[in-house]
């Protein structure tokens, strides 16, 4: 099994009260009238307090229970008839404020500034013909219930249909802080289930693969013209009377990487245009993190198994209703509630094991 907490460190307590200290202040600062004269500031502190409100929640609950918890033990050790009494509150506060140091140990580790950036996510059918597109089309409706499960909001930015309402590809935007968790989804989920399409009942073996990046702002990567072609085409597929009467679809190629983009789901070229630079953009950001990475350590796993995307991640098996994580080794059996967007547990232990390899080394 998966370690799933960190070590706490001795200095805890004090880490906390910086915490809740920061906040304090931060929403302080947010209320300033010369705050709201700065629509970047705004934003930053928003997301600032946004990441340190589970900070304080907890934060706030464990002060509090570590003070009874030290009282009950000085108690514990004084009169007999207080004695028992306190002994079994020790009992009852110890896993509680243990469970709430694990919690803070995890949420208090340095994080990477982009994980408060909102994520790409990019999901396509792989190997399993429509059996794949129809897989690919259950980890759209994953993501897009776990978002909603977090009160983030998903915006379609491409979306191409397959046969029997399965998904060949899928570009969505994930609003509000998504990159942090999303990231270590990216891979090959492969999927074992018997096929609508199979009439013998044979269990069969399909792939899709994800990839999650971060939203990329235009103080990461500067788009130049003479770097772009940008092609117009009619929209194909489902899509309403404008579809195929109209060149609203766009295609953007970024020339010195070949990149290539393509947006139709937009109501006008202008709207897809825009899409597809943003997620033009994104993937850059993407590679030029990927190129720093492998300078820094070509040895040290990266955020994904090897930082491979061709590795396999995570394995659905729908007669066993089991879901396994092969880079954690952990393994749940209930299926339908992770393709229903539970996937807490899968995230804590990826974030935890994400957080011990940067302090590794």
């Amino acid at each position: 099994m998966p370690s799933t907490s960190l070590r706490p460190r001795a200095d805890l307590p004090s880490r906390v009260r910086a915490a809740l200290e920061r906040a304090q202040a931060a929403a302080a600062e947010r209320a300033s009238a010369l705050t709201a004269r700065d629509p970047s500031k705004l934003k930053s502190l928003g997301k600032e307090l946004a990441r340190l409100e589970p900070v304080v929640r907890a934060g706030e609950r464990y002060l509090k229970l570590s003070a009874d918890l030290a009282q009950a033990r000085e108690l514990a050790g004084g009169e007999p008839e207080m004695a028992a009494l306190a002994r079994s509150e020790v009992a009852a506060l110890e896993p509680a404020v243990a469970a709430l140091e694990t919690e803070l140990t995890v949420l208090l580790t340095p994080h990477d500034p982009l994980d408060d950036r909102d994520a790409i996510v990019e999901i396509r059918a792989g190997t399993g013909g429509d059996e794949a597109a129809l897989f690919a089309a259950d980890l759209l409706r994953m993501y897009t219930r776990y978002a909603e499960r977090r009160g983030l909001k998903v915006e379609p930015i491409s979306i191409s249909e397959g046969n029997l309402k399965g998904i060949r590809e899928a570009i969505v935007a994930v609003r509000g802080n998504a990159y942090g968790d999303l990231r270590s989804e990216s891979g090959v989920h492969r999927v074992q289930r018997v096929p609508v399409t199979e009439a013998a009942g044979r269990i069969h073996t399909s792939a899709a693969t994800v990839a999650v990046l971060p939203e990329a702002e235009e103080i990461d990567v500067k788009l130049e013209d003479k770097d772009l072609r940008i092609d117009v085409f009619r929209s194909g597929g489902p899509g309403g009377q404008s579809v195929n009467t109209t060149d609203s679809a766009v295609r953007v190629t970024h020339l010195p990487t070949g990149i290539e983009v393509k947006c139709q789901d937009q109501k006008s070229q202008l709207q897809n245009k825009i899409k597809a630079l943003e997620v033009l953009r994104s993937r850059l950001l993407d590679r030029m993190l990927a190129e720093q990475e492998a300078a820094r350590s070509r040895e040290r796993r990266a955020m994904v198994g090897t930082g491979d995307r061709s590795a396999k991640i995570r394995t659905y098996n729908f007669p066993q209703s089991r879901v396994t994580d092969h880079r954690i080794g952990l393994t749940v059996h209930n299926l339908q509630d992770v393709l229903d967007g539970d996937l807490d547990e899968f995230l804590k232990a990826l974030r935890i094991q994400r957080q011990e390899e940067s302090t590794e080394g």
